[in-house]
């Protein structure tokens, strides 16, 4: 070519459909009744791949089910795989199918699927891995990590076999057997690019929500910032609490922000002196024009101000195809005795709100309005989380600073028991902005992968560390000291 600059022209082939990657939350079907409707609330999880698994039905049953599922599947974009029969795979068009090891070659399924299907290939070795990679297969399932009742299993690879296998394998692995959201993490940590449930999340009173911990548990894997957290709350313009310690929290422990303001005060360490609502109709705006752009993991609420505000809420959460699990601060009251909480919003946010929390996060004064009782001691605030998970919130955290006493803990249920989370009472009056610092760090721990009771536990070590820290400012309450505490953890 001489001289002259030689160039190159990228052809792509438009025509070729690729397989639909494998990663995430993969759901197996069970035997058990209601399937579809447990499907259904399952998906809003955020499942990734539905693998059907009939038993001991007959074609036209498998047809009808199968059919069903695969039209759940498309509105959702989730991928939907039948197990073991490829015949049955061809017949409802499913997206690809899964193969035990005695369930026929990579290459017959092929045959029948055609190259834009997926097919993935049970393994229990090293040896099995490289052989399904090396016939073509999409992706490998991988197991059994643990024990299972779903199956009789002659052999736990468990998660030392995982991290064996990771580096000498380049397709996507799906880990198999016996997985909840207790052990989870140690499985994604071993390398697993998706988890394979059934009971765990099918089993689970709250399918939807057991999906999104899950879901939520990848994002450990992330680089820094890790995590995307919406706060929905009222401006502070003294900057120690409200939406600006929510961003300083998430921002300063390594997530992402982004904000939608309910309500603007004029406030500072003293005293609210004014509240200015904002218009339901442009919360909403705020918050539809963020999500339908940047990414969000979490959201979590402060000041919702008006009965308007969280009607409108609950409404457009409610109907969203995929939940984004919710941590609630019932912000109601100021550290200076103002109302942040229109006196008749406590049962709108009671009847509409509480009922779609992840997380709900009072404080004792606060858990006493919304129960319409007084609560005095550590057994009264157990049974106070236990009635408002009653009400609807998955999982409830209620904060025991209120309480007198040498000791300042607080009590999570998690909707099986009960978890204590102690700390030694720091006696200050720099405690401006605690309840928001403390659920934003939960909301921000938890949009990072970290299970439940783990984002619990180093967010009350962050919000203790940033009460022992804090500084004097102004003349009245103080707020926590968000740098340092950031600082001294990370």
């Amino acid at each position: 070519m001489g001289n002259r600059e030689r160039t190159f022209r990228l052809v792509v082939n438009k025509t070729a459909v690729q397989p639909m990657p494998v990663s995430g939350v993969y759901l197996i079907t069970d035997q058990g009744d209601d399937l579809l409707n447990r499907v259904r609330v399952a998906l809003r999880g955020g499942v990734s791949v539905l693998q059907y698994r009939p038993k001991g039905k007959g074609r036209e049953a498998c047809l009808e089910e199968g059919g069903a599922l695969k039209q759940l599947c498309r509105g959702c974009g989730v991928a939907f795989i039948v197990n073991d029969d490829v015949d049955l795979a061809v017949a409802l068009e499913a997206d690809g199918v899964h193969l035990g090891q005695d369930d026929g070659s990579v290459e017959g399924a092929r045959g029948k699927l055609g190259s834009a299907r997926i097919i993935g290939k049970s393994t229990h070795t090293l040896e099995e891995a490289l052989q399904a990679e090396l016939d073509g297969a999409d992706y490998i399932g991988f197991g059994a990590m643990y024990p299972t009742e779903s199956k009789n299993v002659s052999h736990i690879a468990g998660t030392a076999g995982l991290a064996d296998i990771r580096d000498r394998v380049e397709l996507p692995i799906v880990a198999i057997g016996g997985i909840t959201t207790s052990n989870a993490c140690r499985v994604i940590d071993a390398g697993a690019d998706a988890l394979a449930v059934i009971s765990s999340v099918l089993s689970s009173p709250r399918p939807d929500i057991a999906a999104a911990e899950l879901k939520l548990l990848f994002n450990r894997k992330r680089p820094f910032p890790r995590g995307s957290v919406m706060t929905v709350a009222g401006s502070d313009s003294g900057g120690g609490a409200g939406i600006q310690a929510d961003i300083k929290t998430i921002t300063l422990l390594g997530s992402y922000a982004s904000s939608v303001l309910t309500a603007l005060t004029a406030q500072n360490t003293r005293r609210v002196s004014s509240v200015h609502g904002l218009p339901s109709s442009f919360v909403i705006d705020q918050l539809e024009t963020v999500l339908s752009d940047i990414p969000v993991d979490v959201i979590k609420t402060g000041m919702l101000h008006t009965t308007g505000i969280i009607s409108a809420l609950a409404e457009n959460l409610s109907e969203r195809s995929t939940i984004i699990p919710l941590v609630i601060d019932p912000v109601m009251v100021a550290k200076g005795g103002a109302s942040l909480m229109e006196r008749d919003a406590t049962m709108i946010f009671t009847e509409q709100l509480l009922p779609l929390a992840y997380l709900l996060t009072p404080n004792i004064p606060e858990a006493e309005r919304l129960l319409g009782r007084m609560i005095r001691s550590l057994a009264e605030m157990e049974q106070a989380a236990r009635d408002l998970h009653d009400m609807g919130a998955a999982h409830v955290l209620i904060k025991g600073g209120h309480l007198t006493g040498s000791q300042s803990g607080d009590i999570l249920f998690d909707g099986a028991e009960c978890h204590h989370f102690p700390a030694e009472r720091i006696f200050t009056s720099n405690t401006h902005g605690t309840g928001c610092t403390y659920a934003s760090a939960i909301a921000t721990f938890l949009a990072q992968g970290e299970p439940l009771r783990g984002a619990v536990d180093k967010a009350k070590e962050f919000i203790t560390t940033a009460i022992r820290l804090a500084r004097p400012l102004g003349k009245g309450h103080s707020p926590v000291n968000h740098y340092l505490a950031a600082a001294e953890k990370l």
